[in-house]
């Protein structure tokens, strides 16, 4: 029987249960927690100098409304970074693999940051939409490219995650096929790539780190797009 290089990206059953739901629910259970003591765990103060590092970077050049997104898209960036490198391991599943799952982490999120602007601050928002100084003629057609770029945010960001991780899988599963093949014909060929795979695998790791990295980044310049501003254009009318 012939198997699909894509059959990897669905969703394996157990006993009848989507091993989805465990994938999705395994990262939540692996992340310390605090405890009532004076002194914590070398793991729970590595995950206290990475959520602090992390905001202070995204967070730093943000207006102080945007500030109140901290927790969610901390908690948003260890999880994607939890189930990316979870699909690395074997006899495993990457959920992220899976477009309509990334675009449900991408279009609320990006949904309530339109809202955010478009409720405090309009005039603003609505900017956005024609750059200042544009030609009487090109107005109506700028306003349609800038209206289509706007709503087509979400998909690029989940897209973007999607092809990224689906891609280094499917290398690394023909690269393993041919070192596997290779290794009754041609012993030496299969070493190296055997080698090949090994460098690839530490690549993946760090491309899983870096696309969430980069989907929390860009979620973060639309709330800051959207919330610059916004205390002093309410002072202002004030």
């Amino acid at each position: 029987m012939t198997v699909s290089l894509f059959d990897q990206f669905s969703s394996p059953v157990l006993l009848g249960i989507p091993l989805i739901g465990l994938a999705l629910s395994l990262p939540w259970l692996l992340f310390p927690k605090p405890r009532l003591r004076w002194l914590n765990s070398r793991l729970l103060q590595l995950q206290n100098w990475f959520i602090i590092r992390f905001t202070n970077q995204i967070f730093q050049p943000m207006d102080q409304n945007g500030h109140k997104w901290a927790a969610l898209l901390t908690a948003l960036m260890l999880f994607l970074i939890t189930l990316n490198m979870l699909g690395l391991l074997p006899y495993s599943y990457t959920p992220t693999t899976q477009l309509s799952m990334n675009m449900a982490f991408a279009v609320p999120v990006w949904l309530a940051t339109v809202l955010i602007g478009a409720r405090n601050q309009p005039t603003v928002a609505l900017a956005h939409l024609l750059p200042e100084g544009t030609p009487t003629l090109l107005i109506p057609v700028l306003i349609i490219i800038e209206t289509i770029s706007l709503f087509i945010r979400p998909l690029a960001l989940g897209v973007r995650l999607t092809a990224n991780l689906t891609a280094g899988h499917l290398l690394m599963h023909l690269i393993s096929l041919a070192a596997f093949t290779l290794l009754s014909i041609m012993p030496s060929v299969a070493i190296l790539t055997s080698i090949v795979l090994f460098l690839l695998t530490l690549l993946e790791v760090a491309v899983a780190m870096i696309q969430a990295y980069v989907f929390i980044l860009l979620l973060s310049l639309y709330l800051q797009e959207n919330t610059y501003g916004s205390s002093s254009t309410r002072m202002s009318y004030s």
